[in-house]
């Protein structure tokens, strides 16, 4: 105990009252709350990126079919002889 004494000079012994009320002092600690996560995206920029992965993936099946189209009736033409339809009126 003399040692201790020695060593912390400085520390306040305490004292208790015998009679009436004992105030203890407190010091407001910081209450850390639940972190509230940020999407990194907001929801209008989602939904556009949807919207233009939408247009693009219809743009490219219409080209798909464009091409298709083109190669059916390039292969269907190739081997047939081609007749225009004409209307001829006789002035009788």
């Amino acid at each position: 105990m003399s040692e201790d004494k020695n060593r912390f000079p400085e520390l306040v012994n305490p004292v208790l009252p015998k009679r009436g009320l004992v105030y203890q002092e407190s010091n407001p600690q910081l209450v850390l709350c639940k972190p509230k996560l940020l999407p990194l995206k907001s929801m209008t920029l989602e939904k556009m990126e949807r919207m233009q992965k939408e247009a693009n993936e219809k743009a490219k099946e219409m080209q798909e079919e464009i091409e298709k189209e083109k190669q059916a009736g390039f292969t269907d033409t190739i081997g047939s002889e081609e007749t225009a339809d004409v209307l001829t009126l006789d002035d009788d």
